[in-house]
Parts: structure tokens; sequence; C-alpha cells
């Protein structure tokens, strides 16, 4: 274990500590993603389509520390006919 803390604590140059603790926080991010994402999209879109004549939808996820977000945004003309 003491040499798996000196690996990331001690020697070494700085610039090659930070770019290993980043693979690490980029590996750990990668692995926490919903994989229903996606198609979640894809459902969303095709709900929204039906029902509306839009052509602008932007869907987006985001993650920060613990809470994933969905969000997604139509832009809806006057003559859509929704409300």
């Amino acid at each position: 274990m003491s040499a798996f803390l000196d690996k990331w604590f001690k020697g070494g140059s700085s610039a090659n500590v930070a770019k290993d603790r980043l693979t690490l926080v980029l590996a750990y991010e990668r692995s926490m993603r919903l994989p229903y994402i996606e198609e979640m999209k894809k459902e969303i879109l095709a709900v929204v389509q039906k029902y509306t004549h839009s052509t602008t939808i932007n869907v987006r996820t985001n993650s920060s520390h613990n809470t994933n977000t969905l969000e997604v945004e139509i832009v809806l003309s006057q003559g859509d006919g929704s409300c």
C-alpha cells in the first residue's frame, strides 16, 4: 500500500504526477456515465418531434459532484400548435 501512495504523492515531476491524477479522475468519470442516456435522448427527441414541428432541439448531459443532469432545450415557433 505504501508503494501505491508513494507513486501518487512523492517523487517524479509535478507534471507527471498531475497527468497521472487526471488520468485517474477521467477514468472514474467515464465509468460513472449512465448507459441508458443515449437511448433516453433518442426517445425524448422522438416524442418532441411527434407533437411539435420544432427543428431546434438540444439535449445535453452534465455531471458534477454526485449529480447527473439531462437538460433539454426546445425552441417552439408560434405556429407549432403547442401551448
